[in-house]
């Protein structure tokens, strides 16, 4: 069975340039455009990795990574934030949240598909 990923992302052209290099590597992606639910999508479908887009329309990625990290059923599941945002204060701040890895768009596809297989391998 592959491994699932969550790809929590509002742009359709990185929805599908991520989805493109993940299920072509095996992956399973499924996607959600929403922060209001992102949470609720996430508990619903227990991916084993989530991608999650800083700004979402609805609630923050920032505000979905405290979500997670204060509940013990999701505090360790591995999240690769995504933003286009890359100042210092950008990454302190998914940093202090919980983030696993933190990446600025544009991204390279080799990066991503090497950090998803490393959060989800460690």
């Amino acid at each position: 069975m592959s491994r699932q990923v969550l790809l929590i992302e509002d742009e359709p052209n990185i929805i599908e340039a991520i989805s493109f290099i993940l299920s072509r590597d095996g992956w399973s992606v499924k996607t959600h455009s929403n922060g209001a639910d992102a949470v609720d999508i996430i508990r619903e479908r227990q991916p084993d990795i989530v991608i999650l887009d800083v700004m979402l329309p609805g609630k923050s990625g920032y505000d979905i990574l405290r979500e997670l990290r204060d509940d013990p059923d999701h505090a360790s599941m591995p999240v690769l934030m995504l933003t286009a945002r890359g100042q210092t204060k950008d990454r302190e701040i998914a940093e202090q949240a919980g983030c696993d890895a933190f990446m600025t768009k544009p991204f390279s596809n080799a990066d991503v598909l090497e950090t998803v297989r490393a959060l989800v391998d460690k």
